[in-house]
């Protein structure tokens, strides 16, 4: 059986410039006033305006729906989802369990913005009550279809929360996720590390960028286990490829950091060593491969992750990181007997 890397189974800024004293008849402009993206009370109503749509969308697995509370890296991965279920004869699908975020738990992490900046926030949640919040979730404002939507979920390995900024008010501060020397990395670099784990078990960038946690460790054991798991029958590599979600979220953390919200995607691609080999594809592959023997597989994965970076040259870490398969093909194997790899 190929395997198959899931969550559940593998799984700024700007700078100040120093200059002069401008003349006594210069009117100095004023700085555009900044309000925060919604209110508290606004942004619980989006989380419990999610949680219903979501339900009613996932019942019937109604893709135009869903789209009007998702976007971005988390359509994609939900789509997936729909897809594999319809994969699967009606006997063997889970039966649909509504749920919903816990809107008392949540904590809300709302930036200001000027005029003409994208509007967004950030939540930590808990789909269980009486639950500490274990994940993190971006919502994006659309005010062309006059919504918001959520972008990204992470699910974070531990209940200890970032230590976002907050002022008085209790509103946060987005930063640059890109494109700042004010941190020790950004989004980008980021993202390559992550794909590094996978792709060789973080030697070239990846246990350089990130510190060693529980998600980074686990990624390095992924791709340990994966590249043996055919022994000399197969082969199995991992390597990044076009990412269609190049969004990514910051937040100024209490130590002059940032919490950094980013997606990425990479494939994985299975082969046999020699010909009279195959690849017998899993149930939750049938969407996409049929049942189908192959000799070689390339699956993508759209994923999600959250991280941590302090303002120094030092090692960020990483929270969270959740994926999802969003395609699988390749060639049949050739006819006659053959050997699962």
């Amino acid at each position: 059986m190929a395997v198959v890397l899931t969550a559940s189974a593998c799984d700024a800024s700007g700078s100040t410039h120093a200059g002069t004293t401008a003349a006594a008849t210069r009117t100095a402009h004023p700085m555009p006033a900044s309000r925060p993206a919604l209110t508290k009370q606004e942004a619980l109503t989006q989380i419990a305006r999610y949680s219903e749509i979501n339900n009613e969308a996932n019942a019937t697995r109604d893709r135009a729906l869903l789209s009007t509370i998702e976007d971005g890296a988390l359509y994609a991965m939900s789509v997936s989802e729909y897809k594999e279920t319809e994969g699967l004869p009606a006997s063997e699908r889970t039966p649909y369990k509504p749920w919903a975020y816990d809107t008392t738990s949540a904590k809300l992490y709302i930036p200001r913005f000027t005029a003409g900046q994208q509007h967004w926030f950030a939540a930590a949640l808990s789909s269980q009550k009486s639950k500490a919040p274990s994940r993190i979730a971006v919502f994006a404002e659309h005010p062309k279809d006059k919504r918001w939507e959520m972008e990204s979920v992470v699910d974070l390995d531990s209940t200890t929360l970032p230590n976002v900024a907050l002022d008085q008010d209790g509103y946060a501060t987005a930063v640059a996720a890109n494109g700042t020397n004010q941190l020790a990395a950004g989004a980008d670099v980021l993202r390559a590390a992550v794909i590094d784990n996978f792709a060789t078990a973080g030697t070239t960038t990846g246990t350089k960028v990130f510190a060693p946690t529980t998600a980074s460790k686990r990624q390095i054991q992924v791709h340990d286990q994966t590249v043996r798991q055919y022994g000399d029958k197969g082969t199995s590599v991992f390597a990044g490829t076009a990412n269609h979600y190049p969004d990514a979220y910051a937040l100024k953390t209490a130590d002059g950091g940032a919490l950094i919200l980013f997606a990425h995607m990479h494939t994985q691609t299975d082969a046999v060593a020699n010909p009279g080999l195959q690849i017998n594809p899993g149930k939750d592959d049938r969407a996409w491969l049929h049942d189908i023997p192959r000799s070689s597989i390339r699956y993508t994965f759209v994923c999600t992750d959250a991280a941590t970076v302090p303002v120094k040259a030092a090692p960020a870490r990483l929270l969270g990181y959740t994926c999802a398969r969003t395609d699988a093909s390749g060639p049949p194997a050739a006819s006659g007997p053959a050997t699962r790899a």
